[in-house]
């Protein structure tokens, strides 16, 4: 079997080592990034913070109790964003293979690559050559399957790496905490915890049935992890530019309830869909094609945001604009361009905590049960919309057929 080598590279505290990089008075202090409001949520936070039990997506409000020294700014995503391309273009030129996580996560295959320039050292210049041209702080993780790759980076930081030689996969995470291993969220932690399992040896020596038992389906992926056993691949990285949906009705409509609940459903979607690839949105546009094939598109510049309650109105209000021929209507499309990449699932720098748990509680029950397990009520009446795959995965975008609905 061919030995695989999977490098995973992670900027640190990368919101704050921009914001840092572009105000050196920063460096040192305490500094949160996120909603400068009581409501606002924290997108970011400094390894100075830390210690006063500040964490990323909690409420501004309790952040600042926590840490009242700390320095607060609002952040730009475009200007994450600049700079997460940066470092994309270097990795680029550097590898054969690569799949971009987020906006600051990365993976490599560096498979085969030891007979020439020994994967560890070429790892190393690698993060140099970041460091030095970027100017921004990173780790990696070198191992047999990015699972190991990605906790080991995690035990490096800050700015540091590290490397798990095939066979001492198992060794090195069994006295970790469950907690790092990925996958593991505040629930099934508690589960674990009620159990009396608080180290990654206690799974590797339970039974696989066990923690199926208790777990479910995830009991055996967990286990595995736990393991040190992990063959997912790497997805090969592609940027997306945009991201839309479209729809021919069966029979050219005027029915404005049909219509207007297509547009809801379209732009509902295709914001979760945002939301699932961490990527938020600038730019909107409406498309009609009337029934003698004319074809007119609206759009407008919006404030970055992958939230429906900002992006439905605006949608409705494109519509209501475009539509003024009064002709039967033969389909009608929605787009969104402007992309930028982001970490959280709404924009944390202008959404409630309130509004970040509701988006959050909704967007796990629709990759759980499919996308149609929560839709709006204004959607009842237009034409089905969902999609299978994450458009963001890494992959260039599924072409279709036009299809009669």
């Amino acid at each position: 079997m061919l030995k695989r080598s999977i490098l995973h590279l992670d900027l640190d505290t990368f919101f704050v080592s921009v914001e840092r990089l572009l105000n050196s008075e920063l460096q040192d202090k305490p500094l949160l990034v996120g909603g400068l409001g009581d409501r606002g949520v924290v997108a970011a936070c400094s390894y100075e913070t830390r210690k006063f039990g500040v964490h990323s997506g909690m409420a501004m409000k309790v952040a600042r109790q926590l840490c009242p020294q700390a320095t607060v700014i609002k952040g730009d995503s475009s200007v994450y964003t600049k700079h997460s391309h940066i470092v994309t273009d270097i990795i680029k030129s550097k590898v054969p293979s690569f799949e971009k996580a987020s906006i600051d996560e990365f993976y490599a295959d560096l498979s085969g690559m030891e007979k020439f320039f020994g994967t560890y050292k070429f790892a190393g210049e690698l993060r140099q050559t970041i460091i030095r041209e970027s100017g921004l702080p990173i780790s990696f993780g070198l191992s047999q399957n990015k699972v190991v790759s990605k906790v080991a980076t995690g035990e490096a930081k800050p700015n540091n790496q590290m490397i798990i030689l095939q066979g001492n996969e198992k060794s090195f995470l069994a006295p970790l905490s469950v907690r790092k291993i990925p996958m593991i969220g505040e629930k099934t932690f508690q589960k674990l915890l009620n159990l009396g399992v608080r180290d990654i040896q206690m799974i590797q020596e339970m039974p696989v049935e066990m923690l199926e038992g208790v777990l479910g389906k995830n009991g055996r992926s967990i286990w595995k992890r736990a393991n040190g056993i992990d063959d997912s691949p790497i997805i090969p990285f592609h940027e997306r530019k945009s991201i839309s949906a479209e729809r021919t009705f069966h029979k050219d409509t005027i029915n404005m309830v049909q219509l207007r609940a297509t547009l809801v459903a379209m732009a509902e979607n295709l914001a979760f869909q945002l939301r699932r690839g961490n990527k938020l949105t600038s730019n909107l546009s409406v498309k009609i094609r009337y029934s003698d094939f004319h074809t007119y598109t609206k759009q407008a510049k919006i404030s970055y945001t992958s939230a429906d309650h900002l992006i439905i109105p605006k949608v409705l209000e494109l519509f209501n604009q475009l539509y003024n021929r009064r002709l039967l209507i033969r389909l009608v499309g929605v787009k969104f361009t402007g992309l930028v990449g982001g970490h959280y699932q709404i924009n944390l720098f202008d959404d409630s905590e309130e509004m970040l748990s509701l988006y959050n509680s909704m967007d796990r029950i629709r990759e759980r049960f499919g996308d149609h397990s929560v839709i709006r009520a204004a959607t009842i009446g237009g034409t089905s919309v969902g999609r299978m795959n994450n458009p963001f995965n890494g992959e260039p975008p599924i072409l279709h057929a036009h299809r009669q609905q």
